[in-house]
This record gives C-alpha cells, structure tokens and sequence, in this order.
C-alpha cells in the first residue's frame, strides 16, 4: 500500500480521541488497530471493529511504521 493511500485514510483532529490518529470518520486509534495485529491478520482485525476495513488496518500499520 503507497503511503499517500494511507494518510488518505487517516485524520488526526483535536476534537476526536484528543487529536490521536484515527482512522477517518470514526473513533478509533490506529493504536488500537496496531496493537490488535499481534493477535491476527488485517482482515481478523477489521472483523473486530465496525466500519473498518482490512485495507484500514494495513494504512494504520503503514502509518505507524513511517511515526516511529
């Protein structure tokens, strides 16, 4: 997945989560989506969370990669 689709699918807001990246149009932490990668595939993840995706579970992974 190109980094650009990635940030596509991320926002960052102070409003939402105390401006914690999110994947975009919910409240969920790519933290989250991150930590639960440990215990399955992107597709097992997104199975966990409602209006997720697996192709938002992979931007999240991407996205972490690229903060540190």
């Amino acid at each position: 997945m190109m980094l650009a689709m990635a940030y596509d699918r991320i926002e960052m807001k102070p409003g939402v989560m105390g401006g914690k990246p999110v994947i975009r149009g919910t409240r969920i932490p790519v933290a989250i989506l991150v930590r639960e990668c440990a215990h399955g595939s992107p597709e097992y993840v997104a199975d966990l969370f409602d209006g997720v995706t697996a192709d938002d579970v992979r931007a999240a992974l991407a996205f972490a990669a690229t903060r540190g």
